[in-house]
């Protein structure tokens, strides 16, 4: 075993370090919540990631993305990704895709990843996402983050729970802000359901919503 994931031993067996090395994740949106999903992702060792984003970074991202900085402002947040992983783990297979995820492009991206992470920040990409999952039969791992608050859930593949979790009729989100602790928090519990996932063992929010408020430490898992 590599020394680099030495540490990872105790919460994970030697066998789960290595079965993480076989597996491939799709990472939706490199943004507040991408940005943090990607370092995971990169630093617990698994064997590939693929990932699509579209935007370019702007100053407004400064205040919570990890992926921005002052010297990326104007950089596709594709090429900062990549130099990130390039930087902090170049044995994984890293596949960035410098558009969005469309209904076009879903399939592709999807074909061959055993789950995908969202780290989107709109209702249309997220049911575009859900569905790509429902045709590739992978789960999806929903976080969402709005103010101080956050929501995170594991939705099986064909299930349809995400519209649990935004109704149909639901045309779009109202625009809010957030800082920086929030998209930390959402993606951290996000990736420890990943983890569970890749490693084979029960995912703690399998067919649950886990709804947080930060500000004031309350948090409530309600069954989808």
């Amino acid at each position: 075993m590599e020394e680099r994931y030495l540490r990872n031993l105790g919460p994970l067996t030697e066998a789960e370090q290595e079965l993480l090395a076989s597996k491939t994740v799709f990472l939706a949106g490199l943004g507040g919540l991408g940005g943090h999903l990607l370092e995971h992702m990169l630093r617990l060792g698994v064997g590939a990631i693929v990932a699509a984003d579209g935007d370019r970074f702007t100053p407004s991202n400064l205040n919570r993305q990890l992926l921005a900085t002052e010297d990326a402002m104007g950089q596709s947040k594709a090429q900062a990704a990549a130099n990130r992983a390039a930087a902090v783990n170049p044995g994984v297979r890293v596949t960035i895709v410098s558009t969005p995820l469309t209904a076009h492009n879903r399939d592709t991206l999807l074909s061959g990843c055993d789950l995908a992470l969202d780290g989107l920040d709109n209702l249309e990409a997220r049911r575009i996402l859900a569905a790509g999952c429902d045709r590739a039969g992978i789960p999806l791992v929903h976080g969402g983050i709005r103010d101080w608050c956050a929501q995170v859930a594991v939705i099986p593949p064909g299930s349809g729970l995400l519209d649990r979790i935004y109704p149909p009729h639901l045309s779009a989100l109202s625009p809010s802000g957030t800082v920086s602790p929030v998209p930390a928090w959402c993606a951290a519990v996000q990736a420890v359901q990943a983890l569970c996932l890749l490693c084979g063992r029960p995912a703690p929010l399998w067919r649950k919503l886990l709804a947080a408020d930060l500000l004031h430490g309350e948090q409530e898992i309600l069954p989808l």
